[in-house]
């Protein structure tokens, strides 16, 4: 169960007012101090983000002047089976190509007919352990007004035991483009000051040392194998447990359809089965590398949009 401390969802009783663009940098006279963003994507959103040939990646580079960074195909955060953008250069640089990839991913969600709605996306930054009380503050004072500021969710998930070693935690933030900008400018005006951040800005993306058939103390979490396309691989992800229906589907025709396009194996743990200090529900894909991918991707679809509509 997460403490008090170490989670924060905004949840305004009153009507939201619309934001406000976000102020200027605290950092803005010091543009050029070096600092870094690290966010997790999936791996089809990694592919929108390099784009055909590096064209993509290289054009929001060129926009921004920041260096934008990605971990190698498979190598993914420890738990998850996303990627790693990494994002380094002076603050304002840092931000604008923050802003870049998020609208590009936001572009690419489907929406109905007839929708109006603005398409909305979780971003899960990736941030130092021991870094973040510079952005819980005392009794949570920090982040409760910059939710309060940016009218975005902010929720700082607990470090995952299962994995021995591991030192980042998640900082999940929710909202429209404009809101999620103001909370992310907020947050890193603290981290780029925090000694302990910058000291990680020239870690490696890898986090191969959990990415392998057993993890951490119990074998939570992803279970991977590198090995040739055709043979039988694992990955186990978690999904909120109140959307577990999105993916089951009426009478399972979700996860059946699912199944059957991507050619993967699909199970999900019972109720109550949680993946560690989560009230995420398991799933389990198995199969070959393709196969486990395209059936993350529609399952991920499935959820994502539904749930971000949530938030409103």
């Amino acid at each position: 169960m997460e403490s008090t401390e170490s989670s924060y969802v905004s949840s305004p009783e009153q009507p939201r007012k619309k934001s406000p663009p976000p102020p200027a940098s605290p950092l803005s006279d010091a543009v050029e101090k070096p600092t870094y963003i690290k966010l997790l994507v999936s791996n089809a959103a990694a592919g929108s983000v390099i784009g055909k040939g590096g064209a993509t990646i290289t054009d929001f580079q060129s926009q921004s002047g920041a260096r934008i960074q990605l971990s190698k195909n498979y190598e993914f955060f420890p738990g998850t089976s996303d990627r790693i953008i990494l994002i380094s250069g002076g603050i304002d640089d840092a931000l604008k190509a923050l802003e870049l990839i998020i609208a590009k991913l936001l572009s690419e969600i489907p929406t109905e007919d007839g929708d109006d709605a603005e398409p909305r996306m979780r971003v899960r930054l990736v941030v130092p352990n021991n870094a973040c009380g510079s952005i819980i503050g005392k009794g949570g004072s920090i982040i409760k007004s910059f939710i309060e500021e940016s009218h975005a969710g902010i929720k700082i998930s607990p470090l995952d035991t299962d994995f021995l070693g591991l030192t980042d935690r998640l900082v999940a933030i929710t909202g429209t483009l404009e809101e999620q900008m103001h909370a992310i400018d907020l947050i890193l005006s603290k981290l780029t000051d925090d000694t302990h951040y910058l000291q990680n800005m020239h870690a490696p993306l890898s986090y191969a040392a959990y990415n392998s058939t057993n993890h951490g103390l119990n074998g939570a979490g992803v279970k991977f194998q590198h090995n040739k396309e055709d043979r039988t691989n694992s990955v186990t992800i978690g999904v909120a447990d109140e959307h577990i229906g999105l993916v089951v589907g009426r009478g399972g025709r979700n996860i059946m359809e699912i199944s059957q396009n991507s050619g993967a194996r699909i199970k999900i743990s019972d109720r109550g089965d949680f993946m560690s200090g989560t009230n995420d529900r398991k799933i389990t894909i198995t199969g070959s590398q393709r196969a486990i991918h395209a059936a993350e991707d529609m399952i991920m679809q499935k959820v994502s949009y539904a749930s971000e509509r949530e938030t409103d």
